[in-house]
């Protein structure tokens, strides 16, 4: 087992690894920029380093300070978190050749799943069913006029490289097409690095349904559960549940070992997550997250299963610690991502908050790293904290939850909880009649 991990992130995730490896007996080193010198995982960890200012690309972002900042720390491995470097394979190999060890998959698996194309390509070999469209990247519009006609539309215009929801365009017909391609992939090459985009298939009403998944270097694959992620705004997810609710129980075990066979096929070590689309009775293939996720917790509420203290234990060698058939899950949890924005505008809403008060009670966890006098930092993610309920079947959560929400007070910042409260008391959310344009819909035909 490891003796020191530096932590290459920020935040409730740096925070949650801290825990894990607290409970591992393992000593933690957090790096930070100069506006996070105060920050809860700073005062957390047992040692702590200063990467540069504020802006991300002169600290988290930079390559160079991390595995710096490890080497004088004399770390023996890092944990990316998610985010900033936790998917940059030259960082992973930077770490391994430094003499450590990168908390996650291989440097050859970052890159084939960090390209949706070659990600694609891995999912097809292994036989899970994909949307139809290019088999690859199209090469200029009139292949992408060719292929359209073929696959029929309409359709989703992809950057190979994106993520996140960004360099995605849905086209509708010809005319569209034309319009937007080059574009599309001008803006993939600017945000990305890569001009390179492919068309699949465009689902006007799916759900999305991810799997946890873990393997080890010895051969072994499991999932660890599904979760629903349908609730988006803007591809961005606002809340996550787990298991994924009303789903028929034949289409759950082809998902789930689809995710599986996929982990299996590629050898892929550590823990990541399988995502897939799901529309009536069919499933495709959409990506692999290779990393921790930030949905995690409801994962580990309904299984039991630690799943950072797994993604550590894999890293450093040991062998999977369970079977498949040991793998249970049990009652229902529920997350809302608490972002610092407006809740109807959706801008930004830094600041110092000079009121807090978590909930508490059975069945409520809170994965934060703000407190009374905390400022939130205008440079990175929105994020101030996941509040996640937990009880024997979802109706109980989501009531759990919303008694939570009544509790939560967070002050001096505006957070995106009186929007979440609305969309769980929503008859559409609490019959699962939504999909991942639902929120969007909504918001469209809301009064006012």
């Amino acid at each position: 087992m490891f003796r020191k991990i530096l932590i290459a992130n920020r935040g409730e995730i740096a925070m949650r690894v801290i825990r894990a490896c607290r409970e591992l007996g393992i000593r933690t080193v957090a790096v930070y920029s100069e506006a996070d010198r105060q920050a809860a995982h700073v005062r957390f960890a047992d040692e702590s380093v200063c990467i540069g200012p504020a802006p991300a690309r002169q600290s988290y972002l930079s390559l160079p300070s991390v595995i710096s900042a490890a080497d004088i720390m004399r770390a023996d491995a890092v944990h990316p978190g998610y985010g900033f470097l936790a998917e940059n394979a030259t960082f992973a190999e930077a770490v391994n050749a430094h003499g450590m060890t990168f908390i996650g998959p291989s440097p050859e698996h970052l890159r084939q799943f960090g390209d949706k194309l070659s990600a694609k390509a891995a999912a097809r070999a292994a036989g899970l069913p994909l949307l139809p469209g290019s088999h690859g990247a199209v090469e200029d519009l009139e292949e992408a006029v060719t292929v359209a006609r073929q696959s029929g539309y309409p359709l989703m215009l992809k950057a190979a490289a994106g993520g996140g929801g960004k360099g995605m365009r849905v086209v509708e017909d010809e005319e569209t097409l034309r319009k937007v391609f080059v574009v599309t992939s001008a803006e993939a090459k600017a945000a990305f690095g890569s001009g390179a985009v492919f068309l699949e298939r465009f689902l006007r009403t799916p759900r999305h349904i991810e799997v946890q998944f873990a393997g080890d270097r010895y051969g072994a694959a499991v999932h660890v559960g599904e979760r629903d992620c349908s609730m988006q705004r803007r591809h961005q997810k606002i809340i996550e549940e787990a298991p994924a609710p009303n789903l028929d129980p034949a289409l759950r075990d082809r998902i789930r070992s689809a995710a599986a066979r996929l982990v299996a096929s590629t050898g892929y070590v550590t823990v990541g997550t399988c995502e897939f689309l799901v529309q009536d009775d069919e499933f495709f293939f959409l990506e692999v997250n290779p990393r921790i996720q930030v949905e995690h917790p409801v994962t580990e509420l309904v299984t039991g299963i630690d799943l950072v203290q797994l993604q550590i234990r894999l890293a450093a060698g040991e062998p999977m610690p369970f079977s498949q058939a040991e793998i249970r899950l049990h009652g229902h949890a529920i997350e809302v991502r608490v972002n610092a924005e407006d809740p109807w505008k959706f801008t930004p809403s830094p600041g110092k908050i000079v009121g807090y008060h978590a909930p508490g009670g059975p069945g409520i966890r809170v994965d934060s790293a703000v407190h009374e006098g905390a400022f939130v930092q205008p440079y990175y993610d929105s994020l101030v904290a996941k509040l996640i309920a937990y009880a024997p079947d979802r109706e109980s959560a989501i009531r759990k939850l919303l008694g939570a929400m009544d509790e939560y007070v967070v002050e001096g910042i505006r957070t995106s909880l009186p929007l979440q409260k609305l969309l769980l008391s929503d008859p559409a959310f609490r019959d699962v009649r939504f999909h991942t344009r639902y929120i969007d819909e909504w918001l469209r035909n809301r009064p006012g």
